[in-house]
């Protein structure tokens, strides 16, 4: 039996999904599969991001851009939209049950010193991290019952 299909969306599919996508698979890739896509993907990863996520043990490296398009003939459990931009353009997936909107600021925007712009990588992913890590926990109690 496959399991459940969670997509995390956001508009560039560079930053914030990627993060998501990273931090729900090290939390709960064993209960759910993660994917991560955007509604007009940037077509890179974000060099910042991948190393925010190094920093915390998570390797995001091999994570590619992708349009949400690629995923409307796959049955997706769960929608997870974590910018307000997706939220407006997400389509609904054959087999959807639940959406989530948990909308973040987008790092990539961030401007400063080289320094100020990680500090806002690392505020981003840590914010996050915490949401993910308590949806990821909520899975497993649910799980348990």
């Amino acid at each position: 039996m496959s399991k459940p299909s969670v997509l995390i969306l956001c508009t560039g599919n560079s930053c914030r999904s990627h993060l998501a996508e990273g931090i729900l698979r090290a939390a709960a890739g064993d209960l759910v599969e993660v994917l991560s896509a955007g509604s007009k993907p940037a077509g890179y990863v974000h060099p910042k991001a991948v190393q925010v996520m190094q920093e915390i043990g998570l390797d995001i490296s091999a994570h590619t851009s992708k349009h949400m398009k690629e995923f409307l003939d796959r049955p997706i459990t769960t929608v997870i939209t974590v910018c307000g931009n997706a939220d407006q353009a997400c389509p609904v997936y054959p087999g959807q049950v639940n959406r989530h909107h948990w909308r973040f600021d987008d790092p990539a925007h961030a401007i400063g010193t080289e320094e100020q712009v990680l500090a806002e990588f690392r505020r981003v992913r840590d914010e996050i991290r915490k949401v993910f890590t308590a949806y990821a926990a909520g899975l497993r109690e649910g799980r348990a019952l």
